[in-house]
């Protein structure tokens, strides 16, 4: 981080990656994106508040970055926020982030090692019947809630916040809890999720003390009494022969539970917004299943629910043509990339059968693949087969709302009308 204050930005459309209320809009957002695709696809950054970036937009770029991981390092700083964020947090006695996004080369990945057999697709796949049964329980709701509810809210969101907390091993009767604690990381920044709470810092530290607090009585019960959960794997995983630190385990625990579900809730939410906003397509998967494979790359390409990560130049370099000296820092926008010109046939069109939906770069690349992938793309699919099997009918019943947050975001309200079979 830097303690200089940069009090204007080269390129106002450079806020569109650090303004929360941008993502609100995401049609205006991708409209500004594909500009600076065309005009300054490395765009130099620098507002009051956070340290100077370049905002990498094209694919080819995002991809380069994500491939070197040698030149290019995540670290405690690549969640992107304003410097007072990490600030305030060292303040109050807080250690930095060291999950699996914030830690680099070796160290990060004898941390994957611990839980990467949990998510290996062999492994997911065992998860199929208990991921079937979670969704068929949320689609039971559809009867009670009829003939409208918010999809979002009422099926997605609790639907993979169960998949999560399940392979956990956290209990039911905590999922409410949970759910508060990662909109509580998040969604900080929206204020429909604020609560109590008028200062999202004050909220985000509220949360993470809660979190640790949590956590820190799963991990004495699950070494003593130890379960086939993923808990289990993290209250006893060693790392070069030692238990793992204290903030090591609270920041592996808080960022499988946040990323576990909102991510996937988003994108399946978004997702489905645009199935009902093309009919065709909606009839298309009904008639062929077997097309919910592709649907669900396409869902997930279309909606990017995480924005961006901030990475550190190690050596001097360029992108695009455009020199980067060491130590500067680079943003790799995955919504951006992930509708770029040069590598999509008509990017802004929502297509199922998109030959090219699995080139996105939403989970990442290399060193930093998404972990959880697969148990992501699963949850999706499985949704959307079962919940076009239970329905007749479905459109929409009002606009849908986006989370106005800067880091991960997508459809956070999605009102349906339904009849089911």
């Amino acid at each position: 981080m830097t303690d200089q204050a940069i009090s204007t930005s080269t390129d106002p459309r450079g806020r569109i990656f650090i303004t929360p209320e941008a993502f609100g809009d995401m049609q205006q957002w991708h409209e500004i994106a594909a500009e600076l695709r065309r005009e300054a696809p490395v765009l130099r950054v620098e507002e009051e508040g956070w340290t100077p970036f370049w905002a990498i937009t094209r694919h080819a770029d995002v991809f380069e970055v994500s491939r070197r991981s040698d030149i290019f390092w995540n670290t405690e700083y690549s969640a992107p926020g304003p410097d007072s964020t990490y600030q305030l947090l060292q303040a109050l006695g807080f250690e930095l982030p060291r999950t699996l996004v914030h830690l680099h080369g070796e160290v990060h990945d004898k941390y994957r090692k611990v839980t990467n057999d949990w998510f290996k697709p062999a492994a997911v796949k065992k998860l199929q019947p208990m991921v079937e049964q979670i969704a068929d329980e949320y689609l039971d709701k559809l009867a009670e809630l009829g003939p409208e509810c918010d999809f979002a809210r009422d099926i997605a969101v609790p639907y993979t916040i169960r998949v999560i907390m399940s392979i956990y091993g956290v209990p039911k009767e905590d999922e409410p809890l949970m759910l508060r604690l990662t909109q509580g990381i998040f969604g900080a920044g929206d204020p429909e999720y604020m609560g109590d709470f008028s200062d999202p810092m004050e909220m985000l530290t509220e949360t993470i003390g809660t979190f640790q607090q949590y956590f820190a009585e799963l991990t004495e019960d699950r070494r003593a009494n130890p379960r086939n959960d993923l808990a289990t794997v993290l209250a006893n995983g060693t790392v070069d022969g030692e238990p793992l630190g204290e903030t090591e385990l609270l920041w592996y625990y808080i960022i499988v539970a946040t990323a576990g579900h909102d991510t996937t809730s988003y994108a399946l939410s978004g997702g489905l917004e645009q199935l009902l906003r093309h009919p065709d397509q909606l009839q298309a998967l009904r008639d062929e299943p077997e097309l919910a494979h592709n649907a669900t790359e396409e869902a997930i390409r279309w909606t990017s629910p995480v924005r961006s990560f901030f990475r550190w130049v190690q050596e001097d370099t360029e992108l695009g043509g455009v020199p980067i000296p060491k130590g500067d820092v680079v943003l790799t926008s995955y919504p951006s990339a992930n509708r770029d010109e040069d590598v999509f046939v008509d990017p802004m069109r929502f297509d199922i059968r998109r030959p090219d939906a699995d080139k996105h770069l939403a989970f990442g690349l290399g060193m930093h693949y998404c972990l959880g992938a697969q148990v992501a793309r699963r949850e999706i699919r499985t949704m959307l087969v079962k919940l076009l099997e239970r329905t007749r009918h479905i459109e929409l019943a009002g606009e849908p709302e986006w989370s106005p947050t800067h880091f991960v975001s997508g459809v956070k309200h999605l009102p349906v009308r339904y009849e089911l079979r």
